[in-house]
């Protein structure tokens, strides 16, 4: 098995703090301060910078970061085996989602697995697409959701192309009655989550010569939507994060059709543990059963 300074490693780099570590793994504070010292004295350089709210990974520890994330996800992979051959269905499935996949997708799909598998532990982290994209590759997740493009050290495919729409005032309505033009925007503020602005959003935003300083950031989804409903401005926002958002707006198609493609990122090693494998099914099976012809991910069997 692992040396458990490994695990001890890697949950200090989760908490940032050598006793909220202790208390995760029930041991002492001074057992993990020990670990850390001795591991740093085996590898010949610190980890960690101690500081006075907790510590902060080294440079040359995030080169290891990885590695050791890896052996841990290895023997986790191997009692999985273990256990599949002893007949019994147990284990762990770690998910990283941004927030739309976590409302619109994750409930369901979860809900279904667990009715299956009831042994199989499933956890989620919610963060923005690069995050879970990062996580999937250190290893912290098993499965990501982003949006391409993604690390190519990951098993990556695309799963739906979200269509990006315009929102407005419930009063605004288009020239033409059916989608936003240029001549449409005109002077109008456009309002969306700054994380988004680097990605999908910022070519259908070019594309209509939204200047720098006509957009303004917000915090969420549901937030967009109440300052669009108050007359702050317009909102992007692509299809699958408007399902359950409520608010009195209009949702028009732009003139010409943008997408973000939603993808399945998973860790290298992670992608063949036997809980990891029997989640990415249950995921292949129920967007192919809501999307149909638009699914395009990997044919369910």
């Amino acid at each position: 098995m692992a040396n458990f300074s490994y695990e001890i490693f890697a949950q200090v780099v989760t908490t940032k703090n050598f006793g909220q570590a202790a208390k995760i793994l029930n041991v002492t504070p001074s057992a993990v301060s020990h670990a850390i010292s001795q591991l740093e004295n085996e590898l010949g350089f610190p980890l960690f910078i101690r500081n006075r709210t907790g510590v902060e990974i080294t440079p040359d520890g995030q080169q290891i970061l990885p590695v050791v994330q890896n052996i841990l996800n290895s023997e986790a992979q191997l009692q999985q085996v273990a256990d599949q051959i002893r007949g019994l269905n147990l284990g762990t499935v770690r998910i990283g989602a941004f927030s739309s996949v976590c409302i619109n997708w994750l409930p369901s799909i979860i809900q279904h697995f667990k009715k299956k598998y009831p042994g199989v532990d499933v956890s989620i982290t919610q963060g923005t697409f690069s995050e879970i994209a990062e996580m999937a590759r250190i290893g912290t997740v098993d499965i990501g959701f982003a949006t391409l493009p993604v690390d190519s050290q990951l098993n990556t495919e695309p799963l739906v192309a979200d269509p990006i729409y315009c929102v407005t005032p419930a009063d605004f309505v288009p020239k033409n009655k059916t989608y936003i033009t240029t001549d449409d925007i005109g002077d109008y503020h456009f309002i969306l989550q700054q994380i988004d602005y680097d990605r999908d959003t910022k070519k259908t935003l070019d594309q209509y010569n939204v200047a720098l300083n006509a957009i303004s950031y917000s915090i969420d989804d549901q937030s967009i939507l109440s300052m669009v409903e108050s007359g702050l401005g317009f909102g992007i926002l692509p299809k699958l994060a408007l399902q359950k958002l409520t608010g009195d707006v209009n949702v028009y198609p732009f003139s010409h059709q943008y997408y973000r493609t939603i993808c399945l990122s998973a860790n290298k090693t992670q992608a063949e543990a036997p809980s990891t494998k029997l989640m990415l099914a249950e995921i292949h099976a129920y967007l192919a059963d809501r999307y149909h012809d638009d699914y395009l991910g990997k044919p369910v069997k």
